[in-house]
């Protein structure tokens, strides 16, 4: 199933494969600046973000951490879970209070590798949203420190 880099899993994934996944998901909450993982942690876990919103960040030496994307409704929290080492390349701090489904990366993982078509799947879907925000990433920095910003003389 096609669907745009920045569609949620409900759009994203088959239904079977949808019904599958939210069998495993827990309802959480996090306080407003609560912070669900840094950078360099273990990747054991990712969200979907039901209510509120988290910016990701990252460690500047010698200054605060830089928000580099600020997360909301049915967004994907977390794909380092789905990639070897399984490590957070990213920090996550919810800005309000956040309410979102949990999900175990180890069983789904478990889940993906037992069902071919169900990772392949997952993979997709993470893998666009992955490349959606490298797209984002690297247009904001344009932004920032290109001469003539992110417009394309093209």
């Amino acid at each position: 199933m096609n669907a745009p880099a920045t569609a949620s899993m409900l759009q994203a994934l088959p239904p079977e494969h949808r019904q599958r996944l939210t069998r495993f998901a827990r309802e959480v909450s996090f306080a407003q600046a609560a912070r669900l993982f840094e950078e360099g942690g273990r990747a054991d876990r990712f969200w979907i973000i039901r209510t509120g919103s988290v910016d990701l960040d990252m460690r500047v030496p010698g200054r605060r951490a830089v928000v580099i994307e600020t997360l909301r409704h049915n967004e994907l929290i977390g794909w380092s879970w789905l990639f070897a080492p399984h490590t957070w390349h990213l920090g996550a701090e919810a800005t309000s209070p956040v309410r979102a489904y949990e999900f175990d990366a180890a069983a789904i993982r478990s889940m993906c590798q037992d069902d071919p078509a169900l990772g392949a799947s997952v993979t997709q879907w993470v893998g666009d949203v992955l490349a959606h925000r490298l797209r984002s990433t690297r247009t904001r920095l344009l932004d920032l420190y290109a001469p003539y910003g992110s417009g394309s003389l093209l």
